[in-house]
């Protein structure tokens, strides 16, 4: 996160003659980020980047991280060739990095992390709602599983759960806890895998399924669900039964979300926890 723009177009070198060097703010571990937004030509890119390099040694910085548009491929390279090495890429940039100490890098790595959710949503009838996949792992083998995906970026998990549900069904269900989540390790692109076990009550039970991705939704009697040969030999099949059933007959308490707020910064956040455990230990025994 930059904190202060901290270094000018220009510095003096030696106290004779003003060094351009590349435009950069402090981050809040002493290093600074270069955010490229103008066209450049790739020499007097490396004229300036040597320049400032030079200059952030000798001010003792440590990590550098210079955001490249996808406007400006054409320094890649040049980045790449004075020891930068990629750290991550969205659509519209490519961050790249350099440690300038010699000592231990401490830059840390890129997200290590994806982010998915399932969706057990379950009607008054105890019919649950699952889908059966056009592709994946899944297409054609005439398994039944509840609605699942992949959180978006900057979105929450709760309002991802609800998503999900709506986009592959048409269902609306309110979001009531995650009950639980599965860490898994080298599942895309050698990144993790957290995905998050929800539980939603719905509110409209006519389905629409999205022609897209879904072969075919429906309500499925919880008896049924349980009888997949794919529940009884999948683990995670079967505690998603085992966890629906729990939590309809009020046995199991999950996670849910309270909006908090915080002193360094302005930003939103939700706390997921287990509301209903803490407001009985928070209470005095009613019975003394």
């Amino acid at each position: 996160m930059s904190i202060s723009v901290n270094s000018s177009d220009r510095v003096c070198e030696n106290g004779i003659q003003p060094v351009e060097l590349l435009p950069a703010t402090n981050d809040a571990h002493g290093g600074v980020i270069v955010d490229m937004k103008d066209a450049m030509e790739a020499q007097h890119f490396l004229t300036l980047l040597r320049a400032s390099i030079s200059q952030w040694r000798r001010k003792g910085k440590k990590g550098v991280w210079i955001k490249l548009p996808i406007e400006l491929v054409n320094l890649v390279e040049t980045t790449v060739k004075e020891g930068f090495r990629y750290h991550h890429a969205e659509p519209h940039y490519l961050m790249l990095v350099y440690w300038i100490p010699e000592t231990t890098n401490t830059l840390p790595a890129n997200a290590s992390h994806r982010v998915g959710v399932g969706a057990i949503v379950v009607n008054d009838k105890k019919e649950m709602l699952v889908v059966q996949e056009k592709c994946g792992r899944f297409q054609g083998k005439g398994v039944w599983k509840i609605p699942t995906g992949v959180v978006d970026e900057g979105e929450d998990i709760f309002k991802a759960a609800v998503r999900e549900v709506k986009e592959e069904t048409g269902i609306d269900a309110d979001f009531l806890e995650v009950l639980a989540f599965r860490q898994s390790h080298n599942t895309f692109f050698e990144k993790s895998d957290l995905f998050f076990v929800c539980m939603l009550h719905p509110r409209t039970f006519d389905i629409e399924k999205q022609e897209l991705e879904i072969e075919a939704a429906k309500w499925m009697p919880l008896e049924e669900y349980a009888a997949q040969p794919v529940t009884q030999a999948h683990a995670l099949f079967k505690y998603i039964l085992e966890l629906g059933s729990l939590k309809l007959d009020r046995d199991y308490a999950g996670f849910s979300p309270l909006h908090i707020t915080s002193v360094f910064d302005d930003e939103l956040s939700f706390l997921y926890l287990n509301r209903q455990q803490m407001q009985c230990l928070s209470s005095p025994d009613q019975s003394s």
